[in-house]
């Protein structure tokens, strides 16, 4: 791939799509992406294409058959909690949300190894910040997103009563179900 190479990162930004939207059309396109380390992106491997590939994607994303018709608030993913270093210091959490868990986790267990998902709920982006504000006003806020508690099943139980009360996105009902994961 020689040439000029765009971050899939500036493409979703310039469209105000999802980055996970944007990867779907590139591989539904069969636009070969390349992994570099940026230091935009504070020395992580990001994607890129190249400018001709751009080209293709560009009149995927504006032409009228565009594939992406999506709108930020109401993304559909999880929310979710996950202990950082649960041996070590089992009241320090990450909380956040995400359209692919896995490769959030994923992507987490290269800074917290040891990360483990406690439990998830179905969730719009929209709720993202009022989640974090209710399930954490009592904790020690150590970063953008990581807290420290004395009572990590506190934090579940204030999760678990928010979601309650939230709309299944789903059927557009209360309720929505947790997802409690083994181990925990």
């Amino acid at each position: 791939m020689d040439g000029k190479l765009m971050s899939i990162i500036e493409i979703a930004d310039a469209y105000g799509k999802r980055r996970q939207s944007i990867h779907k059309l590139v591989k539904q396109l069969e636009i070969e992406v390349v992994k570099r380390k940026s230091h935009n992106a504070h020395g992580q491997f990001i994607s890129f294409i190249s400018a001709g590939d751009y080209e293709k994607l560009k009149g995927r994303l504006e032409g009228p058959d565009s594939l992406i018709a999506d709108t930020r608030e109401d993304w559909p993913g999880v929310f979710y909690v996950v202990q950082l270093e649960p041996q070590f210091d089992p009241g320090r959490f990450k909380v956040g949300f995400t359209t692919d868990l896995a490769e959030r986790i994923r992507s987490h267990r290269t800074s917290a190894p040891y990360a483990n998902p406690i439990t998830t709920f179905p969730c719009k982006l929209l709720w993202e910040k009022t989640a974090i504000e209710c399930i954490t006003q009592s904790c020690e806020q150590l970063h953008t997103e990581v807290f420290r508690t004395d009572n990590i099943e506190e934090i579940i139980g204030l999760a678990e009563r928010f979601f309650d009360l939230m709309p299944d996105i789903a059927n557009g009902r209360n309720n929505n179900s947790a997802i409690t994961f083994v181990g925990t």
